[in-house]
């Protein structure tokens, strides 16, 4: 990437997600004037505020990552920092073999330290073949690996089934299998390299961040909903005399003289000195492939998982639920549901707002799912309650449901997911004043969003540092501990 410097005087950002928001607000603090466009209706991507039984929840993500500083900065900067609260409880549970089990510790995303880590989930015979890892030969991992193949073969298949796959899924609705160690498990890719054994590099992990004392809470909430962070962002933009503009897609990004860029957006001609394109990857595609047909070519190739989001209320008097902030489902075990968040229980706002309820949500779908989410509304509900009932005993009758679709709503980050994100950025970074940023990237997690529109803002004003960083380095999206 070797692309000049820009004066960032006009800015359009294209997206009006989390990251084309945060951009843009970062933009604006650097004396930039900017314009957000967006193809829908409203702001926000995938963090929906909305309500159930006159109860606020959130309909998309519901927690962000706080052990990374950017979304929770964020969120300050644009005045919730009163409203931040973390989960009231995080305490989960396993569905599997037949029963809600504790959610162990003493594991990286799924992968143990010793075997003892996951008694109680694992077989005797699962649980005898991580002991087996310590006189193992050494296992290379590469440039890249999938995680379940990796740790399948340090730790056995029944690992990844039962834990790692529970726990990546929700994060990207995806297969462990196939699943980048690299760009979703940095740390642990990192470890690999360093030890033969797999047990010994997780222990490396948590010695380390032991001794880095890290206090507080690992993931955050806001009262209201995550969703409402994106408001929040947006309000701070037009305060600042930003411009954002819904239900206008751009229709056409090209150069215009040596460093401008021209954009067209309904019957809008824009003229911009830089641009920072903050859509999914096939939208990100259609729109570089003029000017940046090798990126374009590359994003074409990313593929997406769609899932849905089944929100059900009941009568506080009619239901009762185990302790805890939910529990997730090893797909192994074959239910339809892969989780479900008890978000009363995780949420203290929301049982604030009604006592008299219980708020609890599933997910249903991963990658390569499809007949599941061909189904209508009604049967969603219906699935999910029936899978609620076999975990929990739950039996009532909820007052109120809500589903909510997210048609290609995750990227899915194979192995070679880093190769392809550093070939992007390199076709890209030989476009002045040109940048692309979002969850395709660097991470799924809202501070992976933020921190990849901050690097994007870096790269049009000639600094290169972070983005290249953040391609070296990719943010992990860690598990809100139940749900998604």
């Amino acid at each position: 990437m070797n692309a000049a410097p820009t004066d960032a005087g006009q800015v359009v950002v294209i997206g009006a997600g989390i990251a084309g928001l945060a951009a843009a607000h970062r933009l604006l603090g650097r004396g930039a004037r900017v314009t957000v466009l967006e193809a829908s209706d409203r702001i926000g991507g995938k963090l929906l505020p909305g309500e159930i039984a006159g109860v606020r929840v959130d309909l998309g993500a519901e927690s962000m990552l706080a052990r990374r500083p950017e979304a929770v900065t964020l969120a300050r900067e644009v005045g919730l920092e009163a409203r931040l609260q973390p989960p009231t409880t995080a305490t989960a549970s396993l569905w599997t073999r037949g029963a809600l089990r504790p959610m162990p510790k003493g594991h990286v995303m799924g992968v143990p330290g010793t075997a003892a880590a996951l008694s109680g989930v694992l077989s005797e015979e699962g649980l005898a073949r991580i002991e087996r890892d310590a006189d193992l030969p050494r296992t290379e991992v590469g440039d890249d690996v999938a995680v379940g193949e990796f740790v399948a073969a340090r730790l056995g298949r029944e690992v990844v089934d039962r834990l790692v796959e529970p726990l990546l899924g929700g994060v990207y609705a995806g297969d462990a299998y196939r699943i980048s160690m690299r760009s979703a498990v940095p740390q642990l890719f990192q470890a690999a390299q360093e030890h033969d054994s797999l047990t010994e590099a997780v222990r490396e992990i948590q010695a380390k961040a032991a001794a880095a004392s890290l206090t507080g809470p690992v993931f955050m909430g806001i009262e209201g909903g995550v969703g409402s962070l994106p408001l929040a962002v947006a309000e701070s933009v037009r305060a600042r005399g930003g411009e954002i503009v819904t239900g206008t897609r751009v229709t056409e990004l090209r150069r215009e003289g040596r460093t401008g860029w021209r954009v067209v957006a309904g019957d809008r001609v824009l003229h911009a000195d830089a641009v920072i394109v903050a859509v999914p990857a096939p939208a990100a595609a259609e729109l570089l492939r003029a000017e940046a047909p090798a990126a374009a070519t590359e994003l074409t190739a990313v593929e997406y998982a769609s899932m849905a989001l089944v929100t059900l209320a009941y009568r506080r008097s009619e239901a009762r639920l185990p302790e805890g902030s939910g529990f997730l489902v090893p797909p192994v075990d074959g239910r339809t549901i892969k989780a479900s968040t008890f978000a009363s229980q995780k949420w203290g706002w929301i049982a604030d707002e009604d006592p008299d309820l219980i708020v609890l949500r599933t997910s249903v779908g991963r990658y390569g799912e499809t007949e599941i989410l061909r189904r209508d509304d009604a049967d969603l509900v219906a699935v999910s309650r029936r899978d609620l009932q076999a975990a929990t005993g739950l039996d009532a009758t909820p007052v109120a449901t809500r589903v909510t679709r997210w048609d290609s709503g995750l990227p899915q980050y194979p192995v070679g997911h880093h190769a392809r994100v550093s070939r992007i950025r390199e076709h890209v970074g030989k476009l002045p004043g040109l940048a692309v940023c979002g969850a395709v990237y660097d991470g799924v997690g809202i501070p992976a969003c933020v921190a990849s529109a901050y690097a994007a803002v870096d790269q049009i004003h000639g600094d290169l540092q972070a983005v290249q960083q953040l391609t070296a380095h990719p943010v992990q999206s860690l598990h809100g501990g139940a749900g998604e």
